[in-house]
């Protein structure tokens, strides 16, 4: 058997295309298609490999993606920004709160909860190698290699002890069609829930996801449709995550590609999903 850094290494060398058909065919069971891609997961893999556009482009960055959510939505409440640089030492000095959020500028899934006043030395060894990139070279997400690699310490929302439900609604073509509710992420009692746009629950077999019970609908969900609908006007796809806190929209990121494309994944939802997405002509996604 190949050793599995060996097997990375070799797969992180390969061009982008061939990479890609790697790392989905080994997440998926199958090849992505040449041509024609018709489900969600093969049109997510089309537009890694394909859709260099500026407008995805800026979808790597946090600070990027902050600007254009709070330009396209001027009166949308989005986290402040206390603190953005790659040397901690310079935290210690900034005008923190009580509570607030450490996560790199440039990637996911890499988040501290700070409180108080910063342990700069403990932050340095808990961030150690947070100021890599390893998603562009290890699995092709091109938004990624044009992010600035910053670390940001920005505002924590919700009250002491809480921890809110992720909404992230899928839109296509301005369109909400489905919402994904998350609970108890970063927890160890993480739960998700389907819905559409009208709260009915979608069925869907998700492996290693615990599905959440159903629940009744946010009381800011109308405001969070329009949000969501008004942020993703301008793509063809993009998952647009929210939070409501205490019937307020707030804003946390836009997705252009969810889990990779590489996360197992329902197949009829993956069918579902992709009759919703229309792709551009690859001759206006090229890299200019």
């Amino acid at each position: 058997m190949v050793p599995d850094r060996f097997r990375r290494a070799v797969v992180r060398r390969l061009p982008l295309a061939a990479k890609r058909a790697v790392l989905y065919a080994e997440a998926h069971g199958r090849r992505p298609p040449l041509r024609r891609p018709r489900t969600f997961t093969e049109k997510l893999n089309w537009r890694i490999v394909h859709d260099r556009r500026p407008l995805i482009g800026q979808l790597g960055d946090k600070l990027a993606m902050k600007d254009y959510a709070a330009r396209t939505c001027p009166g949308l409440a989005v986290p402040r920004v206390f603190w953005a640089g790659t040397d901690l030492g310079e935290l210690a000095g900034s005008a923190l709160p009580e509570r607030w959020v450490l996560k790199p500028n440039h990637g996911t899934m890499r988040v501290h909860r700070g409180a108080g006043r910063p342990d700069v030395p403990a932050l340095r060894r808990l961030t150690e190698g947070w100021l890599d990139e390893p998603l562009w070279p290890e699995r092709g997400e091109w938004v990624y290699s044009r992010a600035r690699r910053l670390l940001l310490a920005e505002e924590f929302l919700g009250r002491p002890g809480e921890v809110l439900a992720d909404h992230k609604f899928l839109v296509f073509g301005g369109r909400v069609r489905l919402v994904q509710v998350d609970t108890g992420r970063l927890t160890g009692s993480h739960s998700r829930r389907l819905y559409t746009r009208d709260w009915v629950p979608v069925t869907a077999h998700e492996p290693h996801v615990v599905t959440g019970p159903v629940t009744a609908p946010p009381a800011a969900l109308p405001a969070m449709l329009a949000t969501a609908e008004a942020l993703g006007a301008a793509f063809d796809f993009i998952r647009v995550d929210l939070y409501d806190v205490d019937g307020e929209v707030w804003f946390g990121e836009l997705t252009p590609y969810p889990g990779g494309g590489l996360d197992p994944f329902d197949p009829e939802l993956d069918r579902w999903l992709g009759g919703w997405w229309t792709l551009p002509a690859r001759a206006g996604v090229r890299d200019r």
